[in-house]
């Protein structure tokens, strides 16, 4: 299969699986299910995926991808400016944990006594995404623009100040997802909030 048709594949596949999700929760989610919705064999999606963790394994992971990519790029060989990483990450977080596609899986996690599909967000999403931003925060540091001892509790407290409850308002219906501007802005609160609390003395 070409790779342009591949990644079609993949994209309707994933439709079909957010769309199922949203219908019948990750317990009621099947690869056939799938398969039937995306009108692709179960054979390719077994091969594809391996099973269902790995297929959902792979939808959090590529809704991560962008804020990963951003994360990634700053950490190799030639380092941009941390702050500005924080500043452009920021939307693209945002976004990431406020869109209908997380939504949906936190909705469906939420509901899922097996605790199974919460297992695959946290280790595909936070545990994967917040580690590369514990590096840019220990890099400001080091370029004396922020002063802080525990990356962890830092880490905590830039999510806080970005995020803060607006995750748990979304997933249960209180909130609609901010707007691009309203993305940045928040995003810019965030950051300048961070450099007056860790003003290097």
């Amino acid at each position: 299969m070409r790779d342009e048709n591949k990644a079609t594949r993949r994209a309707q596949i994933a439709q079909a699986a957010y769309a199922l999700l949203e219908e019948k929760g990750y317990a009621g989610t099947s690869m056939l299910g799938i398969a039937r919705r995306s009108r692709a064999s179960n054979e390719t999606l077994y091969n594809w995926y391996g099973d269902k963790t790995g297929l959902f394994q792979e939808l959090v992971r590529n809704n991560a991808a962008e804020v990963r990519a951003l994360l990634e790029q700053h950490l190799s060989g030639t380092k941009t400016d941390p702050l500005k990483t924080l500043r452009d990450i920021g939307p693209v977080l945002l976004d990431v944990l406020l869109g209908p596609r997380a939504v949906a899986l936190n909705r469906a996690a939420a509901a899922d006594a097996t605790g199974a599909l919460g297992a695959v967000i946290s280790a595909q999403g936070r545990e994967t995404i917040s580690p590369l931003i514990g590096q840019v925060l220990l890099d400001a540091r080091e370029k004396g623009q922020l002063s802080f001892t525990s990356v962890s509790n830092t880490l905590e407290l830039y999510l806080n100040l970005l995020v803060g409850d607006l995750q748990i308002r979304r997933v249960i219906g209180q909130v609609a997802q901010p707007t691009s501007e309203e993305q940045l802005h928040r995003a810019e609160l965030a950051l300048a909030r961070l450099q007056v609390l860790l003003r290097p003395s």
